[in-house]
C-alpha cells in the first residue's frame, strides 16, 4: 500500500501564478513593442522562461539572437532587482522594482541596437 501524505497550506500554487508576466505587465510590454515596431526598430519577439526568470526577447531579424531582453526576475535578492533590461550578451542595462517605471524611464530612441 502506498503512503499518502496530507499537505496543508501548500505554497506551490502561489508560485505557479508568478511564473509568467501578469496581464498588466504583458500589456505594458506589448504597447512598447507596438510603438517600436511602428518606428521600424524592432522586428520580432519571443518569450523565454526559466526557473529564475521570464523574459520578453526582442529581435532585429527573426534569424538572429535577441538584441534586447525585458526580464522579470522570479527570485529577486533586492527590491530593485525585480525587472531588468539586458543586452544580447546578458549585461544588465537597467533595473527597477516596477516594470512601468523601467519602460517609461528608458529612452528607447537613444538605445541603439548593435548588430
Amino acid at each position: 500500500m502506498k503512503k499518502i501524505k496530507l499537505i496543508i497550506n501548500n505554497d506551490l500554487k502561489k508560485n505557479d501564478k508568478e511564473k509568467f508576466f501578469i496581464k498588466k505587465e504583458l500589456q505594458c510590454i506589448l504597447n512598447l513593442y507596438a510603438k517600436m515596431v511602428s518606428n521600424g526598430s524592432w522586428k520580432d519577439y519571443s518569450f523565454s522562461t526559466g526557473v529564475k526568470e521570464v523574459s520578453f526577447d526582442v529581435y532585429q531579424r527573426a534569424s538572429e539572437k535577441p538584441v534586447l531582453r525585458i526580464t522579470k526576475n522570479l527570485r529577486p535578492n533586492y527590491f530593485n532587482e525585480k525587472y531588468f533590461i539586458k543586452d544580447k550578451d546578458g549585461k544588465v542595462i537597467k533595473k527597477s522594482e516596477s516594470l512601468n517605471l523601467l519602460i517609461n524611464r528608458t529612452s528607447w530612441n537613444k538605445l541603439r541596437l548593435i548588430k
